[in-house]
């Protein structure tokens, strides 16, 4: 036997074997309870607290809930519900209250007689927010007596206690609680953030009245309210308030079958897209799940029967498909259940297999009666669905051709493509390059051997206004996905993918932002995997380089620029903003001295990428060791969705305003 074998096998022994107890792991391991330590995780914490009180809005046990933003970094998250118990727990020994916010799966919600309809399944919401909080602090206010106890780190500071009497109708409860700086990357909260995804809960929760407040000292006062009497209904509403609408009336229905309430809306639109929520006891299922797999079976199944029985769809014609039906649909999908079950502690998709014929039937019965009811607008949802299908077909010939010619080519690929000498996916990266120009530069500049360049000619098809048939035309759009490997659209297959860091690198000019943001577009609707999975990135050149002598600096933004200014001895601070591709400015040689010489720098803006030389485009942009690389992600998928509408989409009116509504934040614009 291996000496070395030996003696590692008596090391691992019983004391090797590490016990975290309480709430330990969740400081150990924070990513396994809020899925990561970055903004998202750190949002993750309100979150789940907020549940909490919706959960007792759900069991009409509360109407209100309050989320302040607080100084020194606190936040307050209050509701009117019953308030968490805090007389003496039997098994722990502790206050109810004590054991919610220490243990790990204890609470309310493994018991049915306590909350029929729960978000928070797991029990571990609170106490998780109190392990990696650095201050937390839970009040009490049960029959007219206010309960608290504080926390530091997850461990109680005191015992639960009465600290005084209030109104006996008066109930609820407070969790005030400041993030740990030393588990996230940042603990600054995003209001925007919040405000979005507390809207998003008031339409999913009728009656119920969300109160917002930001008392941070560096930021604005600000209060919101929302109510919204209407739920889902003025949801699909507000969705689609940029949009051309397909069938006037939003289809709407709700219905409870064996103690699993489903409720449905949709409205067609003239766009391209689908945007379909699907929500379980309000939290969204980002992967959907069950109720996501019933309601498109059913919706697909009443089209079909609806066109044929109509003479819309003739004898000889195929059957619409489910994306032909899904092409221009806005719906929302909730369902409120006693036992959900989940993927993940972050939710992300519901598994109970009886919930997708519960939404199947509920959705066909009510969804056929909806069609035969109004036939104005029914005839409107199938003549837009039977152009989704001739597009599908135009676009199936128009993908064929594509892949028989990423076939015939082999490996010389498309257009000007400088393919990169690796075929190891993971550690090899392409560039969408703007111009020609620049497109040399980095191909002569860049590391063969992982590194791929692909040229783009001008500005691709703003694919917001276009399907895929038209998109696929074009040839820029046409090299990318051979480029990629991929495919598009339904027939993605992210296992073919041959590079792993796709980067779009542009020049720093308003024709450069557009191009990028096409590519956004186009990334965002046809490519979604490589967005939510982290593939794609923008990458950041300088804005100026500032030469002393034969030595050159790079700044990327003008705040740099003017510390390089600085810190090189200016004597002339105030040519900040140049108007000409070069100035010269007077600077001190050395520090003060009755000998001092002056030196001129010289500062070039980049006004593009084929400004810069092979080795300087290299240096600055391209060499993993120095370059700065912004990677591309969506937090929230409909509030993407709703911008991309916005900037790309067909109607003005909202462009215009967003233009005008910030137009006054643009700093520094090369027009």
């Amino acid at each position: 036997m291996n000496k070395n074998f030996q003696k590692a096998a008596t090391e691992y022994n019983a004391e090797a074997i590490t016990v975290l107890e309480g709430l330990e792991p969740v400081r150990k391991r924070p990513g396994m309870y809020i899925g990561s330590t970055s903004s998202v995780g750190l949002h993750h914490l309100i979150w789940e607290v907020a549940d909490n009180s919706f959960d007792e809005v759900m069991a009409d046990y509360a109407d209100t809930v309050e989320i302040s933003l607080l100084p020194d970094n606190l936040v307050e998250i209050s509701d009117n519900g019953r308030g968490i118990p805090v007389d003496i727990h039997k098994t722990t020994g502790v206050s109810a209250l004590e054991t919610v916010m220490t243990k790990l799966h204890a609470g309310g919600k493994f018991n049915n007689n306590s909350y029929k309809i729960s978000g928070g399944l797991h029990g571990v919401g609170v106490s998780v927010v109190n392990a990696l909080s650095s201050y937390l602090k839970a009040t009490v206010y049960r029959n007219g007596e206010i309960w608290e106890q504080e926390y530091q780190y997850g461990k109680p500071i005191n015992q639960t206690k009465k600290i005084g009497s209030t109104d006996p109708n008066k109930h609820g409860t407070t969790i005030t609680f400041r993030p740990d700086d030393t588990i996230f990357d940042s603990t600054e909260f995003k209001w925007g953030t919040i405000l979005d995804h507390c809207r998003q809960q008031a339409y999913l929760t009728k009656g119920v009245t969300v109160k917002l407040h930001d008392r941070r000292p560096d930021h604005r006062h600000k209060d919101y309210n929302f109510y919204f009497e209407g739920g889902i209904k003025s949801y699909i509403k507000n969705l689609n308030r940029n949009n051309q609408l397909k069938n006037e009336t939003i289809f709407y229905t709700e219905k409870e079958i064996n103690n699993v309430k489903v409720e449905l809306a949709l409205q067609y639109n003239d766009a391209y897209n689908e945007i379909v929520l699907a929500f379980a006891n309000n939290i969204i299922n980002t992967e959907g799940g069950t109720h996501l797999i019933g309601f498109r079976s059913a919706i697909t199944r009443v089209l079909n029967n609806y066109a044929r029985s109509k003479g819309l769809l003739k004898e000889k014609e195929e059957n619409l498909t489910g994306d032909d039906v899904r092409e221009g649909l806005v719906a929302i999908i909730s369902v409120k259940l006693a036992n959900p079950q989940f993927e993940g502690q972050t939710k992300s998709k519901l598994g109970n297999a009886e919930v997708r014929g519960y939404v199947e039937q509920v959705c066909s019965e009510a969804f056929g009666g909806f069609l035969e009811e109004h036939p104005k607008d029914a005839e409107q949802i199938i003549n837009k669905c039977l152009l989704s299908a001739q597009a599908r077909v135009a676009a199936r010939t128009a993908r064929s051709a594509i892949l028989r010619k990423s076939a015939l080519e082999g490996a010389t690929l498309p257009g000007k493509l400088a393919d990169c000498s690796s075929r190891k996916a993971e550690e090899c990266e392409l560039f969408i390059v703007e111009g020609d120009s620049a497109g040399g530069s980095a191909k002569q500049g860049r590391d063969r051997r992982f590194q791929a360049i692909l040229p783009l000619r001008g500005k691709i098809l703003n694919v917001e206004r276009a399907r895929l048939n038209k998109m696929l035309e074009n040839n820029e759009i046409k090299n990318i996905v051979i480029a990629l490997g991929t495919n598009i659209d339904d027939q993605f297959d992210i296992t073919k993918l041959r590079y792993h860091r796709i980067i779009i690198m542009t020049d720093a000019d308003v024709d450069g932002a557009h191009i990028r943001t096409l590519l956004l577009t186009l990334f965002f609707r046809h490519f979604n995997p490589l967005v939510t999975g982290g593939y794609l990135y923008i990458a950041q050149p300088p804005l100026y380089q500032i030469k002393k002598g034969n030595s050159a600096s790079y700044a990327y933004s003008d705040e740099e620029k003017n510390k390089i200014i600085h810190e090189l001895g200016s004597t002339n601070d105030d040519i900040l903003d140049d108007e000409t591709a070069e100035s010269e400015i007077e600077t001190d040689n050395t520090v003060p001295s009755p000998n001092k010489t002056s030196v001129r720098l010289h500062i070039q803006r980049y006004k593009g990428l084929g400004e810069m030389n092979p080795e300087q485009l290299w240096q600055t942009t391209m060499k993993p060791e120095s370059r700065i690389l912004k990677q591309v992600t969506v937090e929230d998928a409909a509030i993407a969705n709703e911008i991309f509408e916005m900037l790309m989409g067909n109607e003005v009116m909202p462009r215009k305003n967003f233009i005008q509504t910030h137009a006054s934040k643009v700093v520094n614009l090369d027009i």
